[in-house]
């Protein structure tokens, strides 16, 4: 197993600022890259704001704030990643722009750094081809939001090797996550299972079962789940929805993953959920 002792995060975003957050908060040095300026000061002040309201519900003081953003730092040009031991890949869900980042990253990187990726859908396999180190290339796919949420689901392409997949367990756990681990098939094992479930509750308010807010309703009262799955959906982000259902839909090449219409539509009117203010709910 490989000793690990600096990250480097691709992306500023939702994902991006909380695996960084996490990283730092077990002790590693992280470094957060984003290509914009604004987006990467955006993500790093709401790291802050978090570590800040965990001191106003006495989880942590300030002193522990103070060490855990001293442990970050934001950088804009991605050959500043070159010392990093792990990169842990964090963009939005599209093949052609992780295959992108992935070749880029493959160049910068020093020779034994591991590169991960938070994908949550797209082939691990498919990912390490595009570089000249697939056996240092896993999956690490973090659930939203990552310093809530427990689980990192490991996933191994076809040439990870065994040293690389256990070490991002070992760092996983270091991090205060659960690990578990699934093959590299579409989806994996959440989004394999948890997809389907929300494209079929579009699929009732589509075909006119329920309103959005029975169809919630329903599910939290009658299986017992924190959230609806039309909440859930706009909270994840519906344009992600959509493309892991593509992913799915492609993969498996069965017409139940077949993406519903009104989702499509949906993503078409740029509403995104939670992120854009307007889904199934407004915010």
């Amino acid at each position: 197993m490989l000793s690990i002792q600096s990250i480097a995060v691709v992306g500023a975003g939702q994902m991006g600022r909380g695996i960084a957050q996490v990283a730092a908060m077990a002790g590693y040095t992280v470094l957060v890259y984003d290509v914009s300026e604004e987006g990467l000061k955006k993500g790093i002040d709401f790291i802050q704001a978090q570590l800040k309201k965990g001191v106003e519900k006495s989880k942590w003081d300030e002193s522990f704030v103070t060490k855990t953003m001293g442990l970050i730092r934001g950088v804009t040009k991605i050959e500043e990643l070159k010392d990093a031991d792990l990169i842990i890949e964090a963009a939005t869900e599209n093949k052609k722009i992780k295959f992108e980042i992935f070749k880029n990253l493959d160049a910068v990187a020093k020779p034994s750094a591991l590169l991960a990726t938070n994908t949550s859908s797209i082939s691990i396999t498919e990912i390490a081809a595009v570089t000249k180190r697939a056996s240092k290339v896993a999956g690490m796919h973090f659930m939203n939001p990552v310093p809530v949420m427990k689980l990192v689901e490991g996933i191994r392409g076809l040439e990870t090797s065994d040293e690389t997949f256990d070490t991002i367990q070992a760092v996983s756990e270091k991090m205060g996550k659960v690990f578990v681990r699934a093959n590299d098939v579409p989806g994996f094992a959440v989004n394999r299972i948890l997809m389907p479930m929300i494209n079929e509750a579009v699929y009732a308010l589509y075909e006119g079962v329920a309103s959005v807010k029975d169809i919630d309703q329903a599910m939290k009262l009658g299986t017992n789940q924190p959230m609806g799955p039309l909440e859930l959906a706009d909270f994840i982000g519906l344009d992600t929805c959509l493309a892991i259902m593509e992913v799915l839909h492609e993969g498996l090449g069965d017409t139940k993953y077949r993406p519903c219409p009104l989702l499509k539509k949906y993503v078409l009117a740029g509403r995104f959920g939670k992120k854009s203010g307007r889904g199934f709910y407004e915010y």
